[in-house]
């Protein structure tokens, strides 16, 4: 082969992603098959799900997909999982699916809106531990009652919302025109700093919301998807779910609520970054000019976006329909109402939700290979076969360290199922059940914080379009996800182990 084809090929594989990531990818995609042959499909799997995590935490140099989807067909390949599981597991978690392809573009259509909103708030609050808890809180509150994912849009898009017009502004474009701003050649030298400050302000509140998220979610029926099904199998309705829950739950939201104010007095782990006074300037202007420009036709269109958002919060309180439904009925009304009838100015509202999308339907690979190869049986064997009165904090742990590396929903399916058998079988009192029941749901919510990977919500936002301009990696995620992680999981684990 010619050696200007073997550079084509070479720098084709994987773009713009630097040669020593390619080399691991090659080495990663060489040493599989080398180690199911000599240690067998356990060590393999293993290795499998450590590889992936480590193209989650290289996202900012390749996006996931695409190494972690050539692993994946790998692990097809090599008979660790099949088609068919995989597509069992699609199937299982369609709702979610459904979730981002509908919902995500929902809340793109209400961006003008909630940059209405967030600019008040924003510019309103001047204190940023009271700015930092209200989005810890309201992230909490909300995702109690609607979905994580769905509030970790809204955040998101607030946020891309507040970037882009500094950004423009700052290059010299119109903030009101479609720009380039994921690019800093432009911009001048003297707003590099502001834009760095920006950038760690806005880092500090999208992780603040996050985990809020989380906080929230552990809390109730509908917070997690996890709930609902360890709910069904306990036959827990929405008040005896929040009671029993709540000894472990109420007490980790009020340390996490602390935790986050005390971030930010104390300026720990990347906390603390104040708004700079030059990009409140520009974001000041741009609400002022914004409202006095405003045309009826706008007005008009806020008060659609309005009402479609009140649709939304009550569709998803009283569960009318499955979450992406009710995301479709949004882009539907606002859409119709707001005049947007080009395919193109529509087609604009997929493009953040459906790669990752795609990302997720190879992480539900992975966990099928979980699955296939029964990675977590030794540990759940180990931990029912321990005295009753250290299951509870046991079962705590390993659902959350499990949940770090693999899908909390998956953690929580096996391990209810597991412990269900137990008790059906007569190996176990129904208090003791619904103890354990307790353990595994704040288990696969509260320590899972810890990774990325752990949390839906938390891989959506490493994978969004504002993570890269925020620099938001996930080794920064991890970093600033350990306070609360030490503080959510030490006193989960207290509360489940003495306090039930």
């Amino acid at each position: 082969m010619p050696e200007s084809m073997a550079k084509a090929f070479t720098h084709n594989f994987l773009g713009h992603s630097p040669r020593w990531y390619k080399a691991c990818i090659l080495a990663f995609l060489i040493l599989n098959p080398l180690v199911l042959w000599v240690f067998g499909p356990v060590t393999a799997g293993w290795l499998l799900v450590a590889e992936f995590i480590f193209t989650l935490a290289m996202a900012l140099q390749c996006y996931p997909l695409m190494p972690g989807g050539l692993l994946m067909v790998e692990a097809l390949l090599l008979r660790m999982t099949t088609p068919q599981a995989l597509y069992d597991e699609l199937l299982h978690n369609f709702p979610v699916i459904l979730l981002l392809m509908f919902m995500v573009a929902g809340i793109y259509f209400m961006k003008d809106l909630l940059l209405f909103l967030f600019s008040r708030l924003l510019l309103g609050v001047r204190s940023k531990a009271l700015l930092g808890l209200m989005f810890c809180f309201l992230s909490a509150f909300l995702s109690a009652f609607l979905d994580a994912l769905t509030v970790t849009a809204v955040i998101i898009s607030a946020a891309v919302g507040f970037y882009s017009v500094y950004h423009r502004v700052a290059s010299g474009n119109d903030p009101r025109q479609d720009s380039e701003f994921s690019d800093d050649q432009h911009l001048p030298a003297l707003h590099h700093a502001d834009l760095e400050q920006f950038r760690a302000f806005l880092r500090s509140l999208l992780m603040h919301g996050a985990v809020g998220t989380a906080l929230g979610g552990v809390c109730t029926l509908v917070g997690e998807p996890q709930n609902l099904l360890i709910g069904h199998e306990m036959g827990w309705n929405f008040s005896q779910f929040f009671t029993r829950i709540a000894p472990v739950s109420l007490p980790v939201l009020a340390a996490g609520l602390i935790t986050c104010v005390l971030l930010e007095k104390l300026r720990w782990f990347g906390y603390g970054t104040l708004l700079p006074d030059n990009v409140r300037k520009v974001l000041a202007n741009y609400a002022q000019e914004d409202n006095a420009e405003r045309t009826p036709r706008q007005r008009a269109a806020l008060i659609v976006q309005g009402l479609a958002a009140l649709i939304l919060i009550a569709g998803l309180a009283f569960h009318v329909a499955e979450v992406g439904l009710i995301g479709l009925l949004v882009i539907v009304l606002i859409t119709a109402f707001t005049g947007i009838t080009e395919e193109h100015r529509i087609g604009n509202a997929f493009k953040d939700a459906l790669p990752f999308t795609a990302l997720l339907v190879v992480f539900f690979a992975v966990v099928a290979v979980i699955h296939d190869q029964q990675l977590f049986t030794p540990l759940i064997q180990w931990v029912l076969a321990l005295p009753a009165d250290q299951q509870p904090g046991m079962l705590f742990i390993a659902n959350g360290l499990l949940s770090a590396i693999s899908d909390n929903v998956f953690v929580a399916t096996i391990y209810i199922t597991e412990v269900k058998q137990a008790f059906v079988s007569g190996h176990m009192s129904r208090e003791h059940f619904e103890t354990l029941a307790i353990a595994i749901n704040t288990g696969t919510n509260l320590p899972s914080v810890a990774t990325p990977n752990g949390q839906a919500a938390f891989l959506f936002l490493l994978t969004s379009a504002i993570a890269p301009l925020i620099r938001l990696s996930y080794g920064r995620m991890v970093w600033m996800a350990l306070p609360y992680t030490v503080v959510m999981g030490l006193l989960g684990w207290y509360a489940v182990s003495y306090w039930l």
